[in-house]
């Protein structure tokens, strides 16, 4: 499976540029999975329904099937939050895994840049796995930086850079 990760500061347009990115991903035949990964505390489940009370009695994994989809919960109950190569391992077999966050991976990845937002490039501290940086203006990449300036509107060119950049 192939990795590729989108990554920059909240409020920069991650999710959004992933929701529209899948589906010309997915068009061209590809079989996209994706971790996002937060740092809130976060529930799937809703307090009364009889998941979430097994849940909240002890189990340490919940899982819920339907004929339509099906979904794993597990309680850390004070482990170690699992690192993302463990994550990646529990995904089924699929041609391409995107992963939003997770600044510090080791994987290449596209950030997403707003000079509106006041934050510095997080190329400049990670130029090793940032591969290109889209934003919605034109910005002055310090030239000793190696990566490719995208078009944060030009979804097309990014799922082509990505496709090109995997070799997919």
């Amino acid at each position: 499976m192939k990795v590729f990760g989108i990554t920059g500061y909240s409020g920069a347009g991650k999710t959004t540029l992933l929701e529209a990115l899948i589906p010309l991903l997915v068009a061209r035949g590809l079989r996209v999975s994706l971790i996002k990964h937060t740092h809130h505390d976060f529930d799937i489940d809703q307090p009364g329904k009889d998941s979430y009370r097994l849940r909240e009695a002890g189990c340490n994994e919940v899982m819920l099937l339907s004929n339509r989809r099906w979904a794993l919960m597990h309680e850390l109950r004070g482990e170690a939050e699992p690192n993302l190569v463990e994550q990646i391992a529990l995904l089924s077999p699929c041609d391409l895994v995107l992963i939003e966050g997770y600044k510090e991976a080791a994987y290449p990845k596209l950030e997403v840049h707003r000079p509106a937002n006041n934050q510095s490039l997080l190329a400049a501290i990670d130029s090793e796995h940032i591969v290109a940086v889209a934003s919605d203006v034109a910005i002055n990449l310090p030239h000793e930086l190696d990566v490719v300036l995208l078009d944060l509107a030009d979804r097309n060119a990014i799922a082509q850079f990505i496709l090109s950049y995997l070799d997919l």
